[in-house]
């Protein structure tokens, strides 16, 4: 099954350092819950891991990352992934990012992802896997944001901290997103009774 995302986010910092931290899969991953990086093969190639417990269906994929394309005068790339899960599944994708500032910010990320899924995490479906992705990246980008916002020792320490905390609680997320698609129905079919 195929999963498309795209995600905006806004940071209030300068465009080289947004770019610098893009750049270094050892910093991205302290901001994304479940993930781990287990080994730099070389520069544009990376080997991890990543563990997701939707209710009773848990997934653990471990795969690879490649820095495919890099063009650092536009400030873009794309990231080639691909996974294995231990129960059989399969995740292959393509993830781009694209920076969009200045040298005094703020700066712009935008963010693409088609992700191709199989195995036992299909069984929640497309809709509550696309709202679950969503609050994914808006904890991604919580994460981000305080690190990149920040300067000097306290950045590096509130990156530590990030780092240790990488238990992802995909039961809250689950529940936002069930909630938001009530809200959303609800909000609708007001909508539709007072035209």
């Amino acid at each position: 099954m195929a999963i498309e995302i795209a995600e905006k986010l806004e940071i209030e910092a300068p465009v080289e350092r947004v770019w610098e931290f893009v750049m270094d899969p050892s910093r991205v991953v302290t901001c994304m819950p479940g993930a781990s990086l287990e080994e730099v093969v070389d520069e544009k190639n990376f080997l991890g891991k990543v563990k997701v417990k939707v209710g009773a269906i848990s997934a653990s994929y471990k795969g690879k990352v490649e820095y495919a394309d890099i063009d650092a005068a536009t400030r873009s790339i794309r990231l080639a992934a691909e996974g294995r899960e231990t129960g059989g599944g399969t995740a292959k994708g393509t993830i781009s990012m694209a920076l969009h500032g200045n040298a005094a910010g703020p700066t712009e990320l935008a963010i693409t992802a088609n992700i191709d899924l199989t195995g036992r995490i299909m069984q929640v479906g497309r809709g509550m896997i696309q709202g679950v992705s969503h609050q994914l990246f808006k904890q991604f980008a919580t994460k981000a944001k305080a690190i990149l916002e920040t300067e000097g020792e306290e950045s590096k320490a509130m990156e530590a901290s990030v780092a240790d905390d990488q238990e992802l609680a995909v039961l809250p997320l689950l529940f936002k997103t069930i909630f938001a698609a009530i809200a959303n129905f609800f909000r609708r079919l007001f909508g539709r009774a007072e035209v």
